[in-house]
């Protein structure tokens, strides 16, 4: 299929129009320069990490790729001024901002020759973002694991809506694994795709194996948004869970939640394999992935079904 019109294979200069999704405890340098080398376009995902560990996985991975990566930053984090300086002094060259807004940082990237992408969770904050000089938005909806759009838009209403309402570059996001559903974004007004639950379950990826392995034991309905007083949370179904369910079915204070909430939960769930007591933050996509493969793999798997797709899209045998 020909690429040379496509506007996210070329804002990146990549191969394919996929994107890693920068999800915390998962994507170190082995994650991103693994799906960089494989033609998709990496990203650390440095909302789990202290400044000097972005640095650590940002010169690991210059030195297992040549191919462009970038590093997803949340706009929430709380050391912010030195990650920016950090991705500034390292001469990365592409940043994805989350979960705040894009005017903070935009110009000041942009002025470095920085292209800057920013998640968005509606046609109006895509609108924002390309006021604030975004290059590109993920329209990132309702199924997506991880933190969420309080507006539970899901992507098949999202995406189109998006793409309608911005002229810069869209990429889709949540409920994204097979070349079919990228397919059925590309129809729908996107330019590309960022996946993320299915690189949850690849070889490369830094997270627990026992939490892999959880992912790709799930079912439909094993994962629900959570968390929405605070910052919403699509989570896996565990004790923790239950928990935090329960606590916001009695009308617990934000202050309660966040005692319940307590420190580094994801950490202990997604890095540390506590498939009980920590935050297990995934897509409900994951009820698809039934298997741990290397992120090269992970990635023609993906332009193969989409390619198959193309030439028969009504074929579901």
């Amino acid at each position: 299929m020909d690429l040379s019109n496509n506007r996210i294979v070329s804002l990146f200069g990549i191969e394919y129009p996929i994107i890693q999704a920068g999800m915390i405890w998962a994507s170190g340098w082995r994650l991103a320069s693994a799906v960089s080398n494989a033609g998709g376009l990496g990203l650390l995902g440095a909302g789990s990490m202290y400044p000097d560990v972005l640095i650590h996985h940002i010169r690991k991975c210059k030195e297992a790729t040549d191919k462009p990566f970038g590093v997803n930053v949340p706009l929430l984090y709380p050391d912010i001024e030195k990650l920016m300086q950090i991705i500034i002094a390292e001469g990365v060259k592409i940043v994805f901002t989350s979960a705040g807004n894009p005017k903070t940082w935009t110009s000041i990237l942009k002025e470095k020759g920085i292209t800057v992408v920013h998640v968005v969770s509606s046609s109006k904050f895509a609108q924002k973002a390309e006021s604030a000089g975004c290059d590109a938005v993920v329209a990132e909806g309702f199924e997506a694991g991880g933190h969420n759009g309080r507006e539970e838009t899901t992507s098949f209403v999202l995406v189109p809506a998006v793409a309608s309402a911005v002229k810069i570059p869209v990429i889709a996001a949540g409920g994204i694994a097979t070349g079919r559903q990228m397919f059925a974004a590309m129809v729908l007004g996107a330019d590309g795709v960022q996946v993320g639950t299915r690189f949850v379950a690849s070889e490369e990826a830094s997270s627990h194996p026992d939490f892999k392995k959880a992912v790709i034991s799930t079912s439909e309905g094993d994962t629900m948004l959570s968390m929405k007083k605070l910052v919403p949370v699509r989570l896996m179904k565990n004790k923790f869970f239950q928990e935090v369910f329960e606590a916001e079915q009695r009308g617990a204070s934000d202050e309660e939640l966040k005692t319940l909430l307590g420190r580094a939960r994801a950490k202990k769930g997604m890095f540390e394999g506590d498939l009980q007591e920590g935050e297990l933050e995934i897509g409900q996509v994951s009820a698809l992935v039934k298997d741990i493969l290397p992120a090269k793999e992970i990635i023609r798997n993906l332009w193969r079904g989409f390619e198959d797709a193309v030439r028969t899209p009504f074929n579901y045998q």
